[in-house]
């Protein structure tokens, strides 16, 4: 390939970019004009119940992902997030179809892996959605400061409170919905995930289109719809959390058993 070449699709890349950035901006822009008001409790209250009833009747037959995002797009609006740990990006891909530049929250502990960041920053600039990084109230060096070195080691509870729970509690304060990639076979604390319900500890209602999933359908989707997965789960890691405490599974493993290995801990809590 000649310089010319080069420096042609140099020009085409810059370009893209520039009109990804300019459609996100222009979508905050309206966003804000809008300024949807969060509704009280009580209603949010009624309506995942509704969603509940909708989505999931009694004859058992279930609504599919992308009815399930449809719907909370068209309940919740401005105020639905996406909560993603980016692992893959298969859960913001279903629901931006319905809900472009949906917030995507991410939880940065300041512990992830390079290939989690990396997996971050290049859908942060390659897919119609909204990263939100959300932080601790403390950095790293200042929770060792004051817990020590290594918490995670010591009380990884303490640890996941800190540097994940509080800070997404914080985060989801301005919403009315959250979106979450919680499928039942991914661990037995997740059998009876249901497609929405309410969150009493945050607040607003919690929906979970990919419950019914399994690990291959979520892999068969991301080949089909070319979406972005993280590197490792190609080597080893079916379920990716923090570097210091998260190990390779060997085949026929629980995908969760590369967790919190070797300790009586199998959820960081935002779950629970």
């Amino acid at each position: 390939m000649s310089a010319a070449d080069l420096a042609a699709l140099s020009a085409a890349g810059r370009a893209r970019a520039a009109a990804h950035e300019q459609a996100r901006a222009t979508h905050a822009a309206e966003r804000a004009a809008r300024a949807t008001p969060r509704r009280p409790d009580d209603e949010l209250k009624k309506l995942a119940a509704q969603g509940a009833a909708l989505l999931s009747p009694a004859d058992g037959r279930e609504a599919s992902a992308d009815e399930v995002a449809a719907w909370a797009s068209e309940t919740f609006g401005d105020l639905l997030a996406v909560a993603c740990s980016m692992a893959d990006l298969v859960l913001p891909h279903v629901v931006a179809q319905h809900a472009p530049w949906v917030d995507v929250l991410f939880l940065e502990t300041g512990y992830h892996f390079p290939e989690t960041l990396g997996t971050r920053d290049a859908a942060a600039g390659s897919m119609p959605i909204t990263v939100v990084d959300v932080t601790a109230s403390q950095s790293v060096a200042e929770q060792d400061a004051q817990y020590g070195p290594r918490l995670h080691e010591r009380d990884p509870g303490l640890c996941c409170a800190l540097r994940k729970v509080a800070p997404l509690h914080a985060a989801l304060g301005g919403y009315e919905a959250w979106v979450t990639g919680v499928r039942r076979d991914e661990a037995p604390t997740r059998t009876g995930t249901p497609l929405v319900t309410w969150d009493e500890k945050n607040r607003l209602v919690k929906i979970n289109p990919l419950a019914a999933w399994s690990f291959d359908d979520l892999l068969a989707y991301a080949a089909k719809h070319a979406v972005l997965i993280n590197p490792l789960l190609d080597d080893g890691y079916p379920s990716i959390g923090c570097a210091p405490c998260t190990r390779r599974v060997a085949p026929g493993e629980d995908p969760r058993s590369g967790r919190w290995a070797g300790l009586d801990k199998t959820e960081c809590g935002l779950h629970a």
